[in-house]
Protein backbone atom coordinates (compact mmCIF):
# COMPACT_ATOMS: atom_id res chain seq x y z
CA UNK A 1 0.00 0.00 0.00
CA UNK A 2 1.58 3.39 -0.82
CA UNK A 3 1.14 6.42 1.53
CA UNK A 4 0.53 9.00 -1.00
CA UNK A 5 -2.45 8.91 -3.97
CA UNK A 6 -1.44 8.98 -7.78
CA UNK A 7 -2.34 13.18 -7.29
CA UNK A 8 0.18 13.01 -4.19
CA UNK A 9 2.89 11.43 -6.20
CA UNK A 10 2.93 13.45 -9.11
CA UNK A 11 3.22 16.63 -7.09
CA UNK A 12 5.96 15.18 -5.00
CA UNK A 13 8.05 14.09 -8.05
CA UNK A 14 7.82 17.03 -9.21
CA UNK A 15 8.60 18.87 -6.39
CA UNK A 16 11.32 16.45 -5.88
CA UNK A 17 12.80 17.03 -9.12
CA UNK A 18 13.08 20.94 -8.37
CA UNK A 19 14.74 20.41 -5.23
CA UNK A 20 17.11 17.86 -5.94
CA UNK A 21 17.36 18.35 -9.54
CA UNK A 22 18.29 15.66 -12.14
CA UNK A 23 21.67 14.12 -13.14
CA UNK A 24 22.18 11.49 -15.39
CA UNK A 25 25.65 11.12 -14.33
CA UNK A 26 27.37 10.41 -10.60
CA UNK A 27 28.41 13.66 -8.81
CA UNK A 28 29.19 14.39 -5.65
CA UNK A 29 25.89 15.99 -3.21
CA UNK A 30 26.38 18.68 -0.77
CA UNK A 31 27.20 16.14 1.88
CA UNK A 32 30.11 14.80 -0.66
CA UNK A 33 28.15 11.17 -1.35
CA UNK A 34 27.92 10.01 -4.79
CA UNK A 35 24.76 10.71 -6.14
CA UNK A 36 23.18 9.94 -9.67
CA UNK A 37 19.16 10.79 -11.20
CA UNK A 38 16.92 12.39 -8.46
CA UNK A 39 19.15 12.82 -5.37
CA UNK A 40 19.69 8.95 -5.06
CA UNK A 41 22.83 8.33 -2.76
CA UNK A 42 24.51 6.00 -4.65
CA UNK A 43 27.31 5.42 -1.61
CA UNK A 44 24.82 4.31 1.17
CA UNK A 45 21.54 3.24 -0.90
CA UNK A 46 22.88 1.80 -4.05
CA UNK A 47 20.77 0.33 -6.37
CA UNK A 48 17.95 -2.47 -5.80
CA UNK A 49 18.37 -5.96 -8.02
CA UNK A 50 15.30 -5.20 -9.70
CA UNK A 51 17.11 -1.32 -10.58
CA UNK A 52 19.99 -3.28 -11.47
CA UNK A 53 18.29 -5.71 -13.78
CA UNK A 54 16.09 -2.81 -15.45
CA UNK A 55 19.70 -1.21 -15.86
CA UNK A 56 21.14 -4.34 -17.03
CA UNK A 57 18.17 -4.89 -19.56
CA UNK A 58 18.54 -1.29 -20.92
CA UNK A 59 22.08 -1.77 -21.24
CA UNK A 60 21.77 -5.21 -23.38
CA UNK A 61 19.14 -3.05 -25.48
CA UNK A 62 21.37 -0.48 -26.35
CA UNK A 63 24.37 -2.75 -26.94
CA UNK A 64 21.92 -4.54 -29.68
CA UNK A 65 20.73 -1.30 -31.19
CA UNK A 66 24.11 0.14 -31.64
CA UNK A 67 25.62 -3.50 -33.11
CA UNK A 68 22.43 -3.46 -35.60
CA UNK A 69 23.36 0.52 -36.11
CA UNK A 70 27.10 -0.60 -36.99
CA UNK A 71 26.74 -3.85 -38.13
CA UNK A 72 23.32 -4.58 -39.91
CA UNK A 73 24.70 -8.01 -41.24
CA UNK A 74 24.58 -9.39 -37.44
CA UNK A 75 20.56 -9.39 -37.70
CA UNK A 76 21.68 -13.03 -40.07
CA UNK A 77 23.32 -15.06 -37.24
CA UNK A 78 22.75 -17.80 -35.08
CA UNK A 79 21.26 -16.93 -32.00
CA UNK A 80 24.31 -18.05 -30.03
CA UNK A 81 26.67 -15.75 -32.00
CA UNK A 82 24.47 -12.41 -31.55
CA UNK A 83 24.41 -12.89 -27.66
CA UNK A 84 28.20 -13.37 -27.95
CA UNK A 85 28.64 -10.42 -30.07
CA UNK A 86 26.28 -8.69 -27.73
CA UNK A 87 28.55 -9.76 -24.44
CA UNK A 88 31.59 -8.56 -26.42
CA UNK A 89 29.73 -5.04 -27.04
CA UNK A 90 28.41 -5.01 -23.83
CA UNK A 91 32.70 -5.52 -22.20
CA UNK A 92 34.38 -3.63 -24.99
CA UNK A 93 31.62 -1.54 -26.11
CA UNK A 94 30.79 -0.96 -30.06
CA UNK A 95 33.55 0.94 -30.72
CA UNK A 96 36.01 -1.60 -29.11
CA UNK A 97 34.40 -4.28 -31.05
CA UNK A 98 34.67 -2.92 -34.35
CA UNK A 99 38.25 -2.66 -33.64
CA UNK A 100 38.09 -7.28 -34.14
CA UNK A 101 38.35 -6.29 -38.09
CA UNK A 102 39.58 -9.86 -38.94
CA UNK A 103 37.22 -11.39 -36.38
CA UNK A 104 34.12 -10.06 -37.92
CA UNK A 105 35.32 -10.46 -41.70
CA UNK A 106 35.79 -14.38 -40.69
CA UNK A 107 32.46 -14.41 -39.06
CA UNK A 108 30.50 -12.95 -42.24
CA UNK A 109 32.92 -15.75 -43.99
CA UNK A 110 31.28 -18.50 -41.88
CA UNK A 111 35.05 -19.46 -41.21
CA UNK A 112 34.13 -20.20 -37.43
CA UNK A 113 37.86 -21.57 -36.90
CA UNK A 114 39.31 -18.22 -37.90
CA UNK A 115 36.59 -16.29 -35.98
CA UNK A 116 38.01 -18.37 -32.50
CA UNK A 117 41.68 -17.42 -33.43
CA UNK A 118 41.35 -14.54 -33.71
CA UNK A 119 39.23 -13.91 -30.50
CA UNK A 120 41.90 -15.77 -28.61
CA UNK A 121 44.96 -13.52 -30.48
CA UNK A 122 43.46 -10.62 -28.68
CA UNK A 123 44.58 -8.61 -25.60
CA UNK A 124 40.91 -8.58 -24.09
CA UNK A 125 40.78 -12.32 -24.21
CA UNK A 126 44.30 -12.30 -22.37
CA UNK A 127 42.54 -9.30 -20.07
CA UNK A 128 39.32 -11.14 -19.32
CA UNK A 129 40.28 -15.09 -19.24
CA UNK A 130 37.28 -17.21 -18.51
CA UNK A 131 34.74 -14.92 -20.03
CA UNK A 132 37.03 -15.15 -22.79
CA UNK A 133 36.98 -18.81 -23.19
CA UNK A 134 32.67 -18.60 -22.30
CA UNK A 135 32.33 -16.28 -25.16
CA UNK A 136 34.41 -18.47 -27.85
CA UNK A 137 32.20 -21.14 -26.48
CA UNK A 138 29.07 -19.51 -26.80
CA UNK A 139 30.57 -18.32 -30.34
CA UNK A 140 31.07 -21.69 -31.85
CA UNK A 141 27.61 -23.09 -30.35
CA UNK A 142 28.71 -25.10 -27.53
CA UNK A 143 28.31 -23.06 -24.52
CA UNK A 144 25.55 -24.00 -22.21
CA UNK A 145 24.59 -21.34 -19.94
Amino acid sequence: MSLLNEEGKALNRKLLLRHEGLELKPYHCTAGKITIGVGRNLADVGVSEAEAMMLLDNDIKEAEGQLLQHLPWVAKLEQHQKIALVNMAFNLGVRGLLKFKKMLAALQDDDINRVEAEMRDSRWARQVGRRAEEVISLMRGELDV
